[in-house]
């Protein structure tokens, strides 16, 4: 539920740093919202269940880190991109003992979503306003077990987000055997889905990649989730089985499977 005597949030367009964002009401739910930023779905909340992600892609993320943490375990979590912090939230529910910074470029959003969510305090959720890349920089060597890319301007993530150096910069900031999480959206040709596949396969030992079956074969835009790790990745049959359970089926490619796929991509580069 929302915090007593915090703002409700109220339908509306709404001017931030970046532009405009626009908050509706979730038809299919009691206490459920959705943000669009420049008139694209960025995010869902529900008020009442911060466990409930509406996003499939989302879903497979929380999948992916449900796999390889616990709830008790101390996971220190950067998620560069913020929107609403539907994932932020999740963590916080789902791993209580997180500690978790969102960096979000547009300031005005991070306060309207902090006005109008039942967001965390810190330390356990904090929002940075900053650009992702220069965030990342500043902060100290093996300071995260996880980091989360889910950044966008419009229907792509910018360009200097995506390169071997950046993906060098992050692995930096992981420790020996944290996960580095990209949310790569992709029309059918799959070529910026190979082109970043190959990025981070370039930089880390093990590699996996989480996307729904047509868009693995090339029939619609959508997202795919590619992940890259030191240690190990996306292993056990549990994971596999409960993300082909899911409201949207998806296949599980472990890192031989993503080789193949990246196989002849050019790595991004500055």
């Amino acid at each position: 539920m929302a915090r007593q005597g915090a703002p409700a949030p109220v339908a509306g367009e709404f001017p931030i740093d970046t532009g405009t964002c626009e908050l509706e009401p979730d038809p299919y739910s009691t206490n459920g919202w959705v943000l669009r930023v420049n008139g694209v779905p960025s995010s869902h909340i529900d008020l009442d269940d911060p466990l409930r992600l509406d996003f499939e892609y989302m879903r497979w993320i929380a999948a992916l880190v449900d796999a390889r943490w616990g709830p008790s375990d101390r996971l220190r979590v950067l998620h560069l991109g913020g929107g609403a912090c539907s994932l932020p939230r999740y963590i916080a529910a789902a791993h209580p003992a997180a500690r978790q910074v969102v960096v979000e470029l547009d300031g005005k959003l991070a306060e309207l979503v902090r006005q109008w969510f039942d967001l965390p305090r810190a330390p356990l959720v904090r929002i940075r306003v900053g650009e992702a890349r220069e965030v990342t920089r500043s902060l100290s060597e093996a300071s995260r077990d996880l980091i989360i890319r889910d950044v966008f301007a419009g229907s792509r993530t910018p360009h200097p987000l995506t390169t071997v150096e950046f993906t060098q910069e992050a692995k930096k900031v992981l420790a020996a055997d944290g996960i580095y999480l990209v949310n790569c959206g992709d029309s059918p040709d799959l070529k910026m889905a190979r082109r970043e596949a190959a990025t981070i396969a370039s930089v880390f030992e093990n590699t996996a990649i989480v996307a729904d079956p047509a868009m693995l074969k090339g029939r619609r835009y959508g997202n795919v989730i590619i992940a890259g790790s030191d240690g190990p990745l996306g292993e056990g049959p549990g994971l596999a089985r409960g993300l082909l359970g899911g409201g949207v089926p998806a296949h599980l490619w472990q890192d031989d499977q993503v080789r193949r796929f990246a196989s002849g991509a050019q790595p991004l580069t500055d």
